[in-house]
């Protein structure tokens, strides 16, 4: 039986180099382009992970990965209303504590009409026990045009600070380039893996025209990466780029193109958040390193 994500990334061991650049180097930052504010090169997703019961024993191993992310630097998290209780786990987690405060918060709204949009978000803000956000995006460009709308009158009321857009699929980006030229966004968020690329010949360019910043979801193909090298050995190249294990391959990788603010994976125990926020550190592939790991990668 092949080993799941979970599995591959509880058997690798950081290396020491790894481990004592996590602890004396800061995290990678990269700017929000219309506000220049810098963020972390390394988020949180929460879809399927954090999807469980709000009750004590199942947050306990979540909340031991949110708090190892903020004291490794980490900051970005996003979520959404159509991720089951993931919002209600994240929002028990935040309350603790300062928490709340030194992470940079997203989710999403998915309703169509404005007043079931500022009641979605007014939903948000209790389960996820917060009186402000920092992003809300229209997820997957649903009423995309009368929803950000919404948002940005929000916005105006200091209820939240950025506003942007989502897909995850590519055969949404005929979609998404329209309102990316048409409309002032904050944020996209896009899917973009080593072995899924289209992002980059359509999307990542336009966002760097546009001055969008980009959160990157799926960044492991929804585990479909760690499937395809199973049982090998991440390549000896990689070392020119400080990288120890296949999750940081892949978040280097897309980390290597200049128009990708923050990959947010999937990170439901701390042993991942410390394995994936080494990916997060000086060097990252240039160029020409780039396509050498998508040759490895094409050719499995």
């Amino acid at each position: 039986m092949p080993l799941s994500r979970r599995a591959l990334l509880a058997a690798a061991a950081l290396a020491p180099v790894a481990q004592r650049a996590m602890a004396e180097a800061p995290l990678i930052r990269r700017p929000i382009p219309s506000s220049g504010e810098t963020l972390p090169a390394i988020g949180i997703g929460t879809s399927r992970r954090y999807e469980v019961a709000p009750v004590p024993e199942q947050v306990k191993p979540l909340r031991e990965a949110v708090e190892t992310f903020v004291k490794l630097g980490g900051s970005v998290i996003d979520t959404a209303p159509s991720y089951g209780t993931a919002e209600d786990v994240l929002g028990m987690i935040l309350s603790e504590g300062d928490l709340r405060r030194k992470v940079f918060l997203a989710t999403k709204v998915d309703t169509r009409g404005s007043e079931e949009t500022k009641a979605q978000v007014a939903r948000s803000l209790q389960r996820l026990r917060t009186d402000r956000l920092d992003l809300v995006a229209v997820h997957n460009l649903i009423d995309t045009a009368n929803n950000l709308t919404v948002l940005r009158g929000l916005k105006e009321q200091k209820t939240l600070r950025y506003v942007g857009v989502t897909v995850w699929r590519d055969n949404q980006f005929d979609g998404l380039e329209p309102v990316m030229r048409a409309e002032k966004l904050d944020f996209v968020q896009v899917n973009y893996a080593i072995d899924n690329r289209a992002a980059a010949e359509r999307v990542l360019p336009l966002a760097s025209e546009k001055g969008i910043a980009v959160m990157v979801n799926v960044p492991f193909g929804r585990d479909r990466l760690f499937k395809a090298v199973q049982g090998k050995e991440v390549p000896g190249f990689a070392k020119e780029f400080g990288c120890a294990t296949w999750p940081q391959f892949f978040l280097k990788y897309a980390l290597g193109h200049p128009a990708v603010t923050c990959p947010i994976p999937g990170m439901a125990k701390a042993a991942y958040v410390q394995d994936n926020l080494g990916a997060a550190h000086d060097p990252l592939p240039d160029a020409g390193q780039r396509k050498q790991m998508e040759a490895f990668i094409d050719a499995l």
